[in-house]
């Protein structure tokens, strides 16, 4: 894959990583492998993505882990139940795609009523990036 983000033409980075924290997220929700499933596929449609596949896996007693693997790279979601909470990655090579759009309707679909995110650049081709410290 060469996708890039571009500024002034010049190449900067090969993706955007958005790592978000949801909590007060309703438990029959994020504890469903069928609701889970059901979200990666709903963001994946309302960003406009590639689909490749989509897989859950529920634990014992409680907790879901889902991935939907696009073309454009991927989301993942792990869920803690007991604690209504959720944590997903978003990562996406290239720059057409509006992760805000993703990271809105994955908050919605869990219920989420509080949420923090951090966004990296990732694949800084200048190793200029200061929220990633490069160790050589």
């Amino acid at each position: 894959m060469h996708f890039y983000t571009s500024e002034g033409g010049n190449l900067v980075t090969l993706g955007r990583h958005i790592i978000l924290e949801m909590w007060g997220c309703s438990r029959n929700t994020i504890n469903s492998t069928e609701a889970v499933k059901e979200a990666l596929v709903n963001v994946t449609r309302a960003i406009n993505a590639t689909l490749v596949d989509v897989m859950c896996h529920h634990f014992s007693p409680y907790g879901v882990t889902g991935i939907a693997i696009l073309a454009e790279s991927h989301i993942s979601v792990h869920t803690w139940p007991e604690h209504e909470y959720a944590a997903v990655d978003i990562f996406i090579c290239g720059n057409d795609i509006n992760l805000q759009d993703a990271v809105f309707c994955i908050t919605q679909a869990f219920n989420a009523k509080e949420t923090s995110k951090l966004e990296l650049k990732r694949g800084d081709l200048f190793r200029k990036s200061t929220a990633v410290n490069y160790i050589k």
